[in-house]
């Protein structure tokens, strides 16, 4: 029909009314949620977008030997993160991640599911000391993979060749697991602390402050501005006792054979060198350790991580024999106590065999001087009958045997010196006559450290003044530093003078030709000492093992000390397996020699500076025992120092040198690692590890790093003959 209009239905227009009304709801119920119910949330992901914190870690302070050469340093080097804040969907981007950081993807996933429970904003850490490529990595994908960044990090560089490593230790991260324990508490997950050595034992004096920074970037990441800026505190600097000279001198003179060497100035307790074979890289716990390695270190037979200079409990064999001498005199026992030795002795219805007899021959007529420097066992055995095991611990006690120097160093062990008392309460036995006769030689269940063995010698040729051993000064401490507080007591044990001349002079023969170690004496030098041999296992069970036993050598020892009265430096040798004491006392002489020549070389230069125009041999004449000698050449082997001053000086430890710290700097070129280190440290970026950790030990990239308990030695079954 014409003219007739079309009307819409009523209701059509209704649903049309309807659809309307509901999009403008949810476009009002979107304001309302972005603006009200989820502002908090919105804003604070946009000033993520806008604010990026970086941590500063702190590099930790270094170590240095008693004269500021540097034996431990920091080198500059790139850590990467991946921050965990991004809202990004990380176990997407986690293939592209872990090709570009040469990772594993499984291992980066299995990362990153461990660390699901742990707040948002503590970023993983995932890759020490990255090389060029992976930095080239990140920053070309800064765009596209934002939750990954960089951090700049001072990691340790130490010694080459194991050089001073169990007096150094190393540094790890500190784990979840870590933080249960007490020590530990104190510390976030992710911190680089001591993990053994002086790293360990003065952690929160190398140990700085962190410090971050919060920077402005833009929608690539970039960073466009900084918002404020906490510096980090460097750690302070730690000077140690130790002359990187006698260090050099110890190292050489051990030779790699598996043992340990102690120099100390027995007059205040200074350690001068201290050495344990095998050892270890430090180096290679500084950035990251595989489980492999860690797990090689520790089944290890010679176990490198063992300090044996403060941790290895072995009997001390004829050394003891200065401390029955001791306590011999002091009883008033050996002044008159005359021995006829054939070979040996019977005592409680059995033969003891000396070791004389092994060469088929005897010692003869034998006083407390002649025992002393001919090591007679038959002469120590009836002193001991004499003294009896009460007297025998009282002495060994008050010279510090069977308990800890006090040395600051982690994990010292007691030793063990036995007694009525010991044994009861130990075994629950009594304490029976015969077992005296083989302690009376350094032997049966008397178990001592290369440490314990120097400060007692040492205390009893400085006429009884024992020192507490220490590696670190105590003045560069703060009043009341609790690891320090008592290094500086000494304690003063009566020894008549004539007995103490009576022992030094017998020491002094020890190193000539009549006594057990004539090829280990220094001419013009006032040098005296006592070997020792001991057995590792009994006669008895030798036999028992047949050609097996063979394997099972004696230990040598030997503690020396210059002058043989009041003296300058006590030298304690173990030589593990070494036969005979006069290989450790040859491996003493070394060092001693190398002492007594640098202080001549001191003098020759001070009287060169008093008295110009005279000639080198008046200069000589300061040397305290006239010889005009030209020192000779201390060759250093595969250090490639020496320590006389014929060749260049020593500067630093081993591999300290600034091409080494170059070296070491991978991320950047050897311009920029230069530049970087030759900055002050207030000056240099103290950039701040981030609070995280890597999971728990199971599947970890890195163990938890920690020392190992050392093992206690037996008790060595009651012996026959020994060498001295």
């Amino acid at each position: 029909m014409f003219g007739r209009d079309e009307k819409v239905s009523q209701l059509r227009l209704t649903a049309v009314q309807y659809v309307l009304l509901g999009i403008f709801l949810l476009l009002a119920f979107g304001l309302w949620r972005l603006q009200v119910a989820r502002s908090d949330y919105y804003s604070t992901l946009a000033e993520q977008n806008r604010i990026k914190q970086v941590p500063m870690l702190a590099p930790r302070g270094k170590i240095l030997d008693r004269e500021g050469r540097i034996i431990v340093d920091n080198y500059p080097s790139f850590s990467v993160l991946l921050l965990r804040d991004q809202n990004r969907n990380l176990d997407a981007d986690a293939d592209r991640i872990a090709a570009g950081l040469h990772m594993a993807p499984d291992e980066l996933r299995a990362r990153l599911k461990r660390m699901a429970a742990a707040p948002g904003y503590q970023p993983l850490f995932l890759e020490d000391d990255i090389t060029p490529d992976e930095l080239a990595f990140i920053e070309s994908h800064r765009a596209d993979l934002p939750e990954l960044d960089i951090i700049n990090v001072h990691h340790r560089l130490y010694p080459k060749n194991g050089f001073m490593a169990h007096v150094i230790g190393y540094v790890g991260q500190v784990s979840e697991d870590m933080l249960t324990q007490p020590q530990w508490e104190l510390y976030s997950p992710g911190d680089i602390v001591g993990m053994s050595g002086v790293e360990q034992y003065y952690n929160d004096v190398l140990m700085g402050k962190n410090g971050s920074r919060q920077v402005l970037v833009n929608s690539r990441g970039k960073e466009v501005g900084t918002l404020s800026d906490v510096q980090a505190v460097p750690g302070k600097q730690l000077k140690l006792t130790i002359d990187l000279d006698l260090q050099i001198a110890a190292e050489e003179a051990l030779e790699g054979r598996p043992g340990a060497i102690v120099a100390m100035d027995p007059r205040n307790g200074e350690i001068l060198a201290i050495v344990s074979r095998p050892a270890f890289d430090p180096n290679a716990f500084a950035v990251k350790i595989t489980r492999d390695e860690w797990n090689q270190l520790v089944t290890d037979p010679g176990k490198p991580l063992l300090n044996k200079a403060i941790q290895a409990q072995l009997a001390p064999g004829s050394v003891f024999k200065v401390i029955m001498a001791t306590a011999g005199l002091q009883e008033g026992i050996a002044q008159d106590l005359i021995v006829s030795c054939g070979g040996g002795k019977n005592f409680y219805g059995r033969f003891f065999k000396c070791w004389i007899a092994g060469q088929h021959t005897t010692h003869g007529t034998v006083g407390i001087s002649k025992a002393i420097y001919q090591s007679c066992d038959s002469y120590f055995y009836t002193l001991a009958e004499k003294l009896g095991i009460g007297r025998i611990a009282k002495w060994a006690t008050l010279l510090g045997l069977g308990k800890k120097t006090g040395v600051d160093l982690p994990q010292e062990v007691t030793g063990v010196m036995p007694s009525e008392e010991w044994k009861i309460k130990n075994y629950k036995q009594k304490w029976y006559a015969g077992e005296t006769i083989s302690v009376g030689i350094g032997q049966g269940a008397v178990a001592t450290t290369p440490i314990q063995l120097a400060r007692a010698v040492g205390a009893v040729t400085s006429e009884g003044l024992l020192v507490r051993p220490h590696v670190a000064f105590p003045d560069q401490f703060p009043p009341g530093f609790k690891q320090v507080a008592n290094y500086t007591d000494k304690v003063q044990i009566p020894l008549d003078s004539e007995n103490w001349t009576i022992i030094t002079d017998a020491l002094a023969q020890v190193v000539s030709p009549m006594g057990t170690a004539p090829s280990a004496r220094l001419v013009g030098i006032d040098f005296a000492g006592k070997t020792g041999s001991a057995q590792t296992i009994s006669n008895d069970l030798k036999k028992r093992m047949g050609a097996e036993g063979k394997h099972f050598k004696d230990n040598g020892w030997f503690v020396g000390v210059t002058p043989r009265r009041n003296p300058e430096i006590v030298v304690a040798v173990l030589l593990e397996e070494g036969e005979h004491g006069y290989f450790a006392a040859r491996a003493a002489s070394q060092v001693i020699k190398a002492y007594v020549e640098k202080q001549r070389r001191a003098q020759t230069n001070i009287a060169k500076a008093n008295a110009s125009g005279s000639t080198q041999a008046e200069v000589a004449a300061v040397w305290h025992d006239g010889d005009a000698k030209q020192p000779d050449k201390l060759q250093a082997g595969h250090f490639n120092i020496t320590a006389d001053g014929t060749s260049k000086p020593v500067t630093s430890a081993p591999g300290m040198t600034a091409a080494d710290k170059s070296a070491r700097a991978g991320s950047l070129d050897a311009t920029e690692a230069h530049d970087e280190m030759a900055k002050p440290e207030s000056e240099t970026p103290a950039p701040t590890l981030p609070t995280a950790t890597d999971g728990s030990p199971q599947g970890q990239t890195r163990p938890v790093i920690k020392p190992p308990v050392p093992p206690v030695a037996p008790a060595a079954a009651a012996v026959t003959a020994r060498h001295p």
